[in-house]
């Protein structure tokens, strides 16, 4: 048995202005029924329906210019029409964007243009013209609006549920106030309910209903700020519960509640506001490192039929974006994911997406990947150079143009890295990334930092770099008539084992000129110690830097091949080139060469790999550590450092 109206001596409310418009009746449904129709009756809105607010003073005045009402579903939007249309004493009338095209603007033109001629006592008689769902209009549509609306023929009064800067033409919205509404709190649809249940007039007033607070709360709730939704729910609740007792009442507990509402259609329109919204709150989340919001959104967009894709896409910019260098897995997991969206498919990609979302939520953030726009813009301001001499591809016209000569391959260094000019000459020091202090990114930048003082050391003196350069060439061209490419390649090889951008000093014996060049190649500013074990190699030497300019960074001095002429303690580094081949004492050649050294100065070798297991007892009884041997053809290469005492 459904319940029926008890009677009721009320009287039908006088026809309201307009009934055209707003025209109901007993049959109408409970929100048609209820709509406010005064301010007074108005509930919520108040950041611009309050006392003195401006929208508020504009209807009680009648001095309302044209509006745009955008908002949710449900937030008053067509009910404040209602109640200018009550307030006002112009003509209104009302189109549905939906059903309505130009002729029915038109039409509504004509009349208005009619009214303004026919002078009522003196007076022009103005027309209000509302539009529903105001988006709902092409640009041709919307068009025909304009010139009634800025000539004053209309004043208009929009409705949507977009967002009016995007989806009306802007030469409207210019001419119009747009007043933004808001989805309704709890609070305000738990009022409307509460009203509804009280009004004998046009709600339950009259009936014996009785709504248990839970009841109320739940629908107030899962509306959502949607108070059309919660009446039309408690209309559902109320008129199809049979009256139990003596007295027939009506009794709507939670259980009646939760069945009438049950779960809200989502309000998700993929190429609208919510849309947009709903992924930028998704990836601000993210961003926030709030695991539990990045899963609500990501269920509402799932929920709402959001593109797959779409969002798997997100998390990979997002990886790059918000996470890059704090967490290199980010990348991995998001790209997985995204594979995963391709391969699996929904339903069963939502753990994947789920997993993905969790990751790069709780992972430590950097956005040091925007690094890349800063050198972007040194790009496009102009700010460019030609690539360095030594830079350019050598496998085309090395020989013609020297391309590519000069170029420190920085595997065939100690560290896997050598300073060396990488940048245009015209932005030398020029830095666009600054590492973030995360997670893993952290360690890389404090690696990275000592990278780039060295980098700036070594680089900092450019131009007597550069003079110290050009004075080696001339020197280095004899050294390559005598001793032949391959013997510079493995010199630059031996030299670069040591961190010689960091040393002041150096030894080089055993074949002193060529490895000197090399050592200065690397490191113009460093002083050479060079010992010869024949007086004329050291003339010869004297004689080559003197004509090269480089006579004050190298000395020369000759000395039997089991003697180091140096003072204990005094140097950074000692390389050598086939020593103990010609020592018939290797343990006191290593036992010299480590004398020389400093604490945890570095010893490089070029020896012959026939002599391998001889020279590494050697080295390895008078104390050297950190041993480091490879073969390169029949040389030996050989690294260690000299500990402490």
């Amino acid at each position: 048995m459904v319940a029926k109206r008890a009677k009721s001596s009320s009287s039908s409310r006088a026809s309201p202005p307009h009934d055209s418009f707003f025209k109901w009746d007993k049959s109408s449904p409970l929100a048609a029924r209820m709509r406010p129709r005064t301010l007074e009756e108005f509930v919520g809105q108040e950041h611009i329906l309050g006392a003195g607010k401006l929208l508020r003073r504009a209807i009680q005045a009648d001095r309302l210019g044209s509006l745009i009402f955008a908002g949710p579903p449900g937030s008053g939007k067509t009910t404040l029409a209602r109640v200018i249309a009550n307030a006002t004493r112009s003509e209104f009338e009302t189109l549905n964007a939906v059903f309505a095209g130009v002729k029915d603007i038109r039409a509504v033109v004509d009349r208005a243009r009619k009214r303004l001629e026919d002078d009522f006592l003196g007076q022009q008689q103005r027309t209000t013209l509302f539009v529903d769902e105001v988006h709902r209009f092409n640009k041709a549509q919307q068009d025909a609006l304009l010139p009634h609306v800025e000539n004053g023929t209309l004043t208009f009064i929009g409705a949507t549920t977009e967002n009016p800067y995007f989806e009306v033409i802007k030469a409207l919205v210019s001419r119009s106030r747009v007043f933004e509404l808001e989805r309704l709190g709890e609070a305000h649809v738990l009022e409307v309910l509460r009203r509804a249940l009280a009004d004998s007039e046009r709600g339950y007033g009259d009936w014996n209903v009785d709504v248990s607070t839970d009841a109320l709360l739940h629908l107030a709730k899962m509306a959502q700020g949607d108070a059309r939704n919660a009446l039309n729910a408690l209309e559902l609740a109320v008129e199809t519960t049979t009256p139990t007792g003596v007295e027939e009442q009506v009794y709507v507990d939670l259980a009646v509640a939760e069945e009438s509402i049950q779960r809200r259609a989502l309000l998700y329109d993929k190429d609208g506001d919510a849309h947009y919204d709903t992924i930028s709150a998704f990836i601000k989340s993210l961003r926030g490192s709030d695991p539990d919001a990045s899963l609500y959104w990501l269920a509402k967009m799932i929920a709402a039929g959001e593109n797959s894709r779409f969002i798997a896409r997100r998390l990979v910019i997002f990886a790059s974006e918000d996470i890059g260098l704090a967490d290199p897995t980010a990348l991995l997991i998001a790209n997985a994911a995204a594979q995963a969206v391709e391969y699996v498919g929904l339903p069963e990609c939502q753990f994947n997406l789920a997993h993905a979302c969790l990751h790069l939520a709780l992972a430590p953030k950097s956005n040091s990947s925007f690094a890349y726009f800063e050198a972007l813009r040194c790009v496009e301001a102009g700010a460019s150079d030609e690539v360095p001499n030594h830079l350019k591809d050598a496998s085309r016209d090395k020989k013609g143009s020297g391309h590519g000569v000069g170029y420190k391959y920085p595997h065939a260094f100690r560290e896997h890295w050598v300073a060396q000019q990488y940048l245009p000459g015209a932005l030398q020091g020029s830095t666009f990334y600054e590492p973030g202090n995360r997670g893993a990114e952290k360690e890389i930048g404090e690696r990275f930092r000592v990278l780039r003082e060295r980098q700036k050391a070594a680089l900092g003196a450019l131009q007597t770099l550069e003079e110290a350069r050009q004075g080696i060439e001339p020197g280095k061209s004899h050294l390559r008539a005598e001793y032949g490419e391959s013997a510079l390649e493995l010199a630059s090889e031996v030299v670069g084992m040591a961190r010689i951008d960091q040393v002041d000093q150096a030894l080089v014996l055993g074949r002193p000129q060529l490895l000197a060049w090399a050592v200065l190649e690397q490191n113009p500013l460093v002083k050479i110690y060079a010992a010869h074990t024949e007086m004329g190699d050291a003339v010869k030497s004297r004689v080559q830097t003197a004509e090269a300019g480089v006579e004050r960074l190298i000395r020369n001095a000759v000395a039997p091949s089991t003697v180091v002429p140096f003072r204990s303690g005094a140097v950074n580094v000692v390389i050598g080139w086939r020593l103990f081949g010609r020592s018939e004492n290797p343990k006191k050649l290593a036992a010299e060469l480590a004398r020389v050294l400093m604490v945890g100065g570095e010893l490089a070798l070029a020896e012959r790999a026939d002599d391998e297991v001889e020279i590494l007892k050697a080295v390895r009884e008078v104390g050297f550590t950190e041993l480091e041997w490879s073969a390169r053809g029949g040389a030996l290469l050989v690294y260690g450092t000299r500990p402490e005492d």
